[in-house]
């Protein structure tokens, strides 16, 4: 059975495919290679990427988009809570989750982001079995590199929800690795530094390349961190200078402000090609136009320090890498935000004028590497040419608090999986005989600030004095990216253990049923709506080639009847415009009767 390879993008997604010996990037219904990560919710229909976009200046409070920033994420994250304030849609908080909700057919609907991501990879496998002529149920996801475990168990449900069999997720420069380097083969080792910078996240990976042996040295990056972020700078920087202009505050209308963040989008593309670009809205806010420019100088400047900040995340990666700049031979961009001349020009100068690769496409690499892995995993790589191996990290470092509240590091960032690592712990309290283990993924000193994956209590310690009684503690990766944390005490014998897999974590079976049963809903009403939509088209043009008929033959049909035809053709159309709950069948039936009139009319008029 096919299986896909899916970059699923903060702003925009891809959909690849192995077949006949290489990689196929598979377009959309529309023709584009890029599908945009939208949803839109109209009164009649729902919307998924271009046609969604377009909705979102008059429609913003029900068009949904930047999804993978909540997704895995908890309510009251700082970084949910800031970005709350600068979309139109609303959020609400559900037990400890966010919530999207929005206005369908009249009526209000609450989605779990991981059921708006469904729908974006449910856009995205549609295309691939049109593209096929098959059923597709395989794939591999691409998540960012700094993703956590609940980001990554988050995204692994929503492909539950879309139908998808998900077989693995790979990390996005890893993705954008094997797509280099199976485009640009050498029998030498290359070491390759991915630069990833896309609408809302940003990774730097470090991987050697040889012989088609994937190895990764290191990865870092930030999960909000993208093209939006340097939209949000624009549309800022606006609001302010509208206000100077006007002496009103835009910044509280919803609609207002979305039309100027598309507006400030396509902005900032023109200055990847040109040195200034034009904002021109009529009627932004209260009836009043705006016009303005802004140079490249000026968009560099309000996002200099963004800019710099990708500078810090490779220093870092190379640090942890344990890598000269001087001995990377390759520099490979990927994500559009790579397109802005002052990240190029940022790189370029760190690494004192080396060429940058533009080998690869920044928008598609992601989803090719994804497909290759697809294959590889699915049959085993033997049906690939080029069969590779792939070595991989663990992005965050592991680690434990065993009752203090500093974050003890058992598995540091960048430690390559599989891996085992052993760690001695004594009791904090005298005759202590049971010892609670917390186990957790971050980088944070204080234990809190990261992310809690798992908690078990080793029972049954020989009593001691405190400080005297030792538990020994085993933390293994294994290659699949499991972890199992096993604490033991060598006197008494006494073990326990816990096993943290992504399956563990995964929504219940129910609660996922419930959102498929939804999905396929949705999905016939688009059926629907398609067929209804085909429907009303065809009738539509059904009536205008009457009335040109009737107009153009004034002698073969009398004016009686040519009052008689007309008029039944524009009832037609006037009660298929005042009925929204029609049925395509009955459309159809309307469409038939019509049609019915025009045969003969064409056989008077042979007579």
């Amino acid at each position: 059975m096919t299986a896909i390879g899916i970059d699923l993008g903060t702003t925009n997604s891809c959909v690849a495919v192995y077949r006949n010996n290489r990689v196929e990037i598979i377009a959309n219904d529309q023709g584009s290679r890029v599908t945009p990560s939208w949803i839109s919710f109209t009164d009649s229909q729902k919307l998924v990427g271009e046609a969604a976009k377009e909705e979102a200046s008059m429609n913003c409070e029900n068009t949904l988009f930047q999804i993978k920033r909540l997704i895995g994420r908890k309510f009251n994250d700082p970084t949910v809570q800031e970005d709350m304030k600068l979309w139109g849609f609303r959020i609400v908080e559900v037990g400890d989750r966010p919530k999207l909700q929005v206005t369908y057919k009249d009526e209000v609907k609450t989605f779990f982001p991981e059921e708006i991501s469904a729908m974006v990879l449910t856009e995205l496998k549609e295309a691939a079995e049109a593209y096929m002529g098959e059923k597709i149920t395989d794939a591999v996801i691409t998540v960012p590199a700094y993703f956590n475990d609940a980001q990554r168990t988050a995204t692994r449900d929503a492909g539950r929800i879309a139908g998808l069999n998900v077989l693995s997720m790979i990390n996005e420069p890893t993705a954008a690795a094997i797509a280099y380097g199976l485009d640009n083969k050498s029998n030498e080792e290359r070491t390759v530094l991915i630069f990833d910078l896309g609408g809302g996240t940003f990774d730097v990976t470090i991987a050697t390349i040889e012989e088609q042996i994937f190895d990764v040295k290191a990865t870092g990056g930030n999960t909000h961190l993208g093209g939006e972020d340097f939209d949000y700078r624009m549309v800022d920087h606006f609001v302010e200078e509208f206000g100077d202009k006007h002496g009103v505050d835009m910044s509280t209308n919803k609609r207002a402000v979305s039309r100027l963040r598309v507006a400030c989008e396509a902005a900032k593309r023109k200055l990847s090609v040109s040195t200034s670009a034009k904002i021109q809205l009529d009627g932004l806010f209260m009836g009043l136009d705006f016009r303005s420019n802004i140079s490249q100088a000026k968009f560099e400047a309000m996002n200099a320090d963004l800019f710099d900040s990708t500078l810090t995340a490779v220093k870092t990666v190379l640090s942890d890498a344990k890598v000269n700049k001087n001995q990377i031979d390759d520099i490979v961009l990927v994500g559009g935000s790579t397109r802005i001349p002052k990240i190029r020009k940022l790189l370029q100068d760190f690494f004192e004028g080396k060429e940058i690769c533009r080998k690869i496409n920044p928008d598609e690499a992601v989803a090719y590497g994804a497909a290759a892995l697809a294959k590889n995993i699915s049959s085993g790589g033997s049906e690939v040419k080029e069969r590779f191996q792939l070595l991989d990290v663990t992005p965050l470092s592991i680690g434990t608090d065993v009752g203090v509240s500093d974050m003890f590091v058992v598995i540091p960032r960048n430690t390559k999986i599989p891996t085992r690592m052993t760690q001695n712990f004594i009791t904090s309290a005298d005759n202590q005989t049971a010892l609670s283990f917390k186990v957790y993924e971050g980088e944070r000193p204080c234990i809190h600030d990261n992310h809690h994956l798992g908690t078990f209590v080793l029972r049954g310690i020989t009593p001691a004095p405190r400080g005297v009684a030792s538990v020994q503690s085993v933390f293994e990766i294994d290659r699949s990216g499991i972890l199992i944390v096993t604490a033991y005490d060598p006197k008494s014998g006494s073990e326990n253990k816990i096993k943290i897999t992504n399956d563990e974590k995964l929504m219940a079976k129910d609660e996922i049923e419930k959102m498929i049963a939804a999905a396929e809903k949705f999905r016939i009403e688009d059926v629907e709506w398609k067929e209804k939509s085909a429907a009303k088209n065809e009738l539509e043009d059904l009536v205008y080639k009457i009335k040109q008929i009737v107009q153009k033959d004034t002698t073969s049909v009398s004016p009686g009847d040519q009052e008689k035809i007309l008029q039944k053709s524009q009832a037609a159309m006037d009660w298929v415009k005042a009925y929204k709950k029609i049925e395509s069948q009955s459309i159809r039936q309307r469409t038939n009767e019509l049609k019915d009139v025009l045969n003969r009319m064409h056989e008077i008029s042979t007579d």
